[in-house]
């Protein structure tokens, strides 16, 4: 094999690698912070690691009148979002696969693993499950426009999709600060919020029939099947926190420069980004209450209102 063929295949996975790799730490700090801030002292940081361990180690009980799509719906789920959290660039553009690391395929894929998703929570046939599918959908039906219109916002700034050649020409500074892309980088966080189930929109961490909705969906899930709808949650999150970082705050990643200094500066500096955002995000979160049902179209809505101005601020730039 070449040896230039080689290491760029080598640094290709070693980003698919760490993605899903730092996903259980991330969720583990983002839980430390929250308890503490709620004056708890909170699981260690590496209890989602031991969550994992031991739901791989489990029996998978599946119900009678379960489907295959029950069953290999946890899988799907993890793949896709496996796939579309490695495609971001993370430490450094112009990796081997960055041609194929474009915006649309991964609001693609992640609109794969939720339907997957919605479909394994209605199979068996429970009310929650049906339950949480039709408000997974609602939201979905409202985020989805407005990541598309994220996408086209920032394509007209960059002009492409390609998230390699944008992280690329943002960090060289030429852009600057633009209102565009604040307005953007607001409707990306709405979007991400909703998307993980977070506060507002939805609490991780209740069951309560009234409000939770991924939950809902992966009620009758156990063992192993339980645990990859789990690995998949987490490696969303730093998906949405590696498109943040990459999108808006592509400093730190090696871009012309390959050489071995340039891959680890940006390494260190893009995990000190998810930290960041780790730790930002709790404290988002205890500051805000739990929103009904009903308001979420408001919610999402303003991010999709966002999105759509910067669009129109682009256009209104260029003298269309």
């Amino acid at each position: 094999m070449d040896p230039g063929l080689a290491l760029d295949l080598a640094l290709q996975l070693l980003q698919i690698t760490i993605v899903v790799a730092i996903a259980p730490l991330v969720m583990g700090i983002t839980r430390k912070v929250r308890a503490r801030l709620l004056r708890r002292r909170g699981p260690p940081l590496i209890q989602p690691y031991l969550d994992l361990w031991k739901l791989f180690h489990k029996e998978a009980v599946v119900a009678d009148n379960a489907s295959w799509v029950y069953r290999r719906a946890p899988y799907v789920i993890f793949a896709a979002t496996w796939v579309a959290a490695g495609l971001v660039p993370t430490y450094a553009t112009g990796l081997l696969f960055s041609w194929s690391a474009d915006l649309i395929a991964v609001v693609a894929l992640l609109g794969t693993a939720r339907f997957a998703l919605a479909l394994a929570g209605m199979d068996v046939g429970t009310a929650f499950g049906g339950l949480g599918a039709s408000r997974e959908m609602m939201i979905a039906s409202l985020a989805e426009p407005a990541m598309l219109l994220i996408a086209f916002a920032v394509a007209l700034i960059a002009g492409t999709t390609q998230l390699s050649a944008i992280a690329a020409l943002f960090a060289t500074g030429e852009v600057g600060v633009r209102v565009s892309l604040g307005l953007a980088l607001l409707a990306l966080v709405i979007v991400g919020i909703a998307e993980n189930a977070r506060i507002p929109v939805d609490n991780p961490a209740t069951h309560l029939e009234l409000t939770m909705v991924h939950e809902a969906m992966i009620l009758e899930y156990s063992g192993r099947h339980l645990a990859m709808i789990e690995a998949a949650a987490q490696l969303k999150l730093v998906l949405y926190f590696s498109l943040v970082a990459c999108l808006f705050a592509p400093f730190g990643m090696a871009t012309a420069d390959k050489s071995l200094a340039a891959m680890a500066l940006g390494l260190v500096t893009w995990i000190v980004k998810i930290v960041a955002f780790a730790v930002l995000l709790p404290i988002a979160e205890t500051t805000v209450a739990k929103m009904r049902v009903f308001r979420y179209p408001a919610f999402l809505g303003s991010a999709f209102a966002a999105a759509a101005l910067a669009v129109f601020l682009r256009f209104v730039s260029r003298g269309f």
